[in-house]
């Protein structure tokens, strides 16, 4: 039988669709319920070869499948921004959410089909509710997208089954089959629209920040990609490894990525970034102080690392510790979404890059700052950093900003979204910034009455909620364009749901909160 922790998670996320579909409800809907029993059957499958090591590739072991919230996310994403943007009369969006919804329920029934296949005796029901749950989506699909959705629906599944075999034989233990599914998928998802893009500059509509972020992710990708499989050939800690690494580098930088950019943007991508990055004064006031942030930042990981050399080696940061990146990205994100959001995202990205890279030279020990990487940041290791990659950091800065990446600007009147989906940039902040943080300091310090089957406190979950409706508070009396029309009510449940989700999941909090959260505030 499922433990009770993953009943109670399975039954927040149930409840959460229907919250959604109790806002939006159609066609799409009956398919969104159909797909979330059936994943919540092949979850258990997932649990089961996982617990038996049936499993074809090396998942996390320390979490259960996650099978079900992960499932849910990129079809409740589509559908809502689907409803948003057929409000605000955007045809081509509307059509667009019909696709991201589409895929995300395609991706997510290959991943149950996988798991019912490889399961010795095969499961009866299981195969009949995923069968039927199949039969839905196809037959809605066949009703609702054009022959070009189709295909490009296809051709995501089609990046996401290569990219499964690639990334999780090269990075055994970094993820359970949900977090591939939602990182795998959106990567996927990322890749198909560059290159669709790229083959249709002319037709192509965007802002030039739109095709930075499809450029980075795709590059940085393809980059951990190519040296991954060199480096299955020679040796990468050695100074001539090192030096081939940051050649390499330069020149699928200069010499691929670059000019790819320069495509789409039809202008030089350095000129173009510099332009934008000092464009106005505000702008230059606040890279100053994300860079004082980002210093601060640094120093906290140097002040731990000299703490641990004089006290023991075997001194590893606490939770309290590590919540400290946590406010430092508060600090970071609320001036940016107040005053230049446009700004936040392509330094977001960067961000990203950044530390996509770093993380590159810390696995490949690239000289001559490998292994002092690895040094500094071995103190920050959690439970959930069980394979070769250390990327709670990374999903650090995704929660936080895929908000405002997936925001739909092009949907919504001036920037705004009305009511409840005012708050939708915010959702990073609030999930991850406010509410997990809040969860994890007061729960560790002075809870005492535990969830059931689980080690989060009640007092931990009621502070996060406590403390979220405090920030939505604080973001009103500070930012003017947000207005809630008197959506109060929508907005506490959505932030207790979601608070309620963070003590029973077991994936990674920082990557799941803020997407529920956001399809709860723009629903």
């Amino acid at each position: 039988m499922l433990n009770k922790p993953v009943l109670v998670e399975s039954l927040i996320v149930f409840i959460i669709v229907l919250c959604v579909h109790t806002v939006v409800w159609d066609r799409y809907s009956w398919c969104a319920v159909a797909l979330a029993v059936q994943a919540f059957y092949v979850q258990f499958r997932w649990d089961r070869l996982l617990q038996l090591g049936g499993a074809v590739f090396q998942f996390r072991t320390a979490a259960n499948s996650g099978l079900l919230p992960a499932s849910m996310v990129i079809p409740l994403l589509g559908i809502v921004m689907k409803e948003r943007c057929k409000s605000a009369g955007i045809v081509y969006f509307e059509r667009f959410g019909i696709v991201v919804a589409s895929t995300g329920m395609l991706v997510a029934l290959f991943l149950s089909v996988i798991a019912v296949g490889i399961t010795k005796p095969v499961p009866t029901n299981t195969c009949i509710l995923t069968g039927i749950a199949g039969s839905i989506i196809i037959y809605t699909m066949k009703h609702s997208l054009t022959v070009s959705e189709v295909i490009e629906v296809l051709e995501v599944l089609l990046i996401f089954v290569y990219l499964s075999m690639i990334l999780l034989y090269l990075l055994p233990r970094c993820f359970t089959p949900g977090e591939a599914l939602l990182v795998l998928g959106g990567i996927s998802f990322v890749l198909n629209q560059l290159i669709k893009r790229s083959l249709n500059v002319v037709e192509s509509r965007g802002d030039p920040i739109d095709f930075f972020l499809l450029v980075a992710v795709v590059g940085v990708v393809l980059l951990g990609i190519f040296f991954s499989v060199l480096f299955i050939f020679m040796d990468s800690g050695t100074w001539i490894s090192s030096m081939f690494f940051h050649m390499m580098t330069a020149v699928l930088g200069l010499g691929v990525i670059m000019p790819w950019l320069y495509r789409l943007i039809q202008r030089n991508p350095l000129f173009w970034l510099l332009q934008f990055l000092f464009q106005t004064q505000t702008r230059v006031y606040l890279l100053v102080y994300w860079t004082m942030l980002a210093a601060s930042a640094c120093g906290v990981v140097f002040y731990q690392n000299a703490k641990r050399s004089s006290e023991s080696k075997k001194h590893q940061a606490s939770t309290i510790t590590r919540k400290y990146f946590h406010f430092i990205v508060v600090a970071t994100y609320v001036p940016g979404l107040i005053y230049d959001r446009q700004l936040l995202y392509v330094a977001a990205v960067l961000c990203l890059a950044v530390f996509i890279f770093l993380e590159y030279i810390r696995y490949f020990r690239i000289k001559p700052f490998g292994q002092t990487l690895r040094h500094l940041l071995s103190l920050f290791l959690d439970e959930r950093d069980s394979g070769p990659l250390i990327l709670t950091h990374v999903y650090l800065l995704l929660g936080v900003s895929l908000p405002v990446w997936l925001f739909p600007r092009p949907c919504a009147p001036k920037g705004i979204l009305s009511g409840a989906g005012a708050l939708v940039p915010y959702s990073g902040v609030l999930a991850v910034g406010v509410g997990d943080t809040m969860a994890s300091v007061f729960g560790s310090t002075m809870g005492e009455i535990k969830w059931p089957g689980t080690k989060k406190t009640f007092e931990g979950t009621m502070t996060a909620i406590f403390a979220q409706i405090i920030a939505v508070a604080l973001i009103l009396i500070f930012d003017s364009s947000v207005n809630l029309n008197s959506s109060y009510a929508w907005i506490l449940g959505s932030v207790s749901l979601v608070s309620l989700l963070e003590a029973y999941t077991t994936q990674i909090d920082n990557l799941l909160l803020p997407l529920y959260l956001q399809i709860m505030l723009m629903a």
